[in-house]
């Protein structure tokens, strides 16, 4: 890690049931709200009623062109700039959900998160560091599961689809391929948030030492 004269850019992808999201939460914590932004590559899919459906009436968002590309490109080097954005927050598509306007605010550090931002060629010759999580498939099967049956509230069927021909094959072609490329590969196939927690408060402690940070 080094200091730059715009903001330290982190991008963080990681296979469905990597653990990314608690992974986030945990390392945003470290830090005070003028310290840090995330950008997130999940608001910026293109909505689905503009998409073809497959037989079985499902869409598929786990392939690049789910996304608007060159608007979430645009909304990070505005953050780098120095100005803020806003954009609609992601809703799952659920109707029943009025989306929020969020403002994103530029920061000394910069977290960009999704699938795609390592296969994104120009979103990834601006990362300053890579971030890779993974989990064994029969482990991160059991997790996406348990969120999309439970909290999410999808059919097995549809989950089982998704997974074996959306998220699996995404996750091959998109991701894994610059999993050598990333600066630090966390394997979390342990239930334990003790690990996590490790690894995002040294990443925070180093780029305190590194950057200059106002104290909150």
């Amino acid at each position: 890690m080094c200091t730059r004269n715009r903001p330290f850019l982190i991008g963080i992808a990681g296979s469905s049931g990597s653990g990314k999201t608690f992974f986030l939460k945990n390392f945003l914590d470290h830090f005070a709200a003028d310290q840090i932004t995330l950008i997130s590559q999940d608001d910026y899919y293109i909505p689905a009623n503009t998409k073809t459906q497959e037989e079985n009436r499902l869409y598929n968002f786990d392939v690049p062109t789910a996304i608007n590309r060159s608007l979430f490109f645009d909304h990070i080097r505005d953050l780098l700039d120095g100005k803020s954005v806003t954009q609609l927050e992601y809703t799952f598509n659920n109707p029943s959900i009025a989306p929020k306007v969020l403002e994103i605010k530029p920061a000394p550090v910069l977290v960009v998160e999704g699938l795609f931002i390592f296969h994104y060629q120009e979103i990834n010759d601006l990362l300053d560091y890579r971030i890779f999580l993974e989990a064994d498939e029969s482990i991160a099967l059991k997790r996406r599961l348990r969120r999309d049956l439970i909290e999410r509230g999808y059919g097995h069927d549809d989950v089982m689809y998704k997974w074996v021909n959306h998220v699996l094959p995404a996750f091959k072609s998109y991701l894994l391929p610059h999993r050598e490329q990333c600066d630090l590969v966390i394997k979390n196939n342990i239930d334990d948030p003790g690990i996590i927690t490790d690894y995002t408060a040294q990443i925070a402690l180093e780029l305190k030492q590194q950057l200059p940070l106002k104290t909150p």
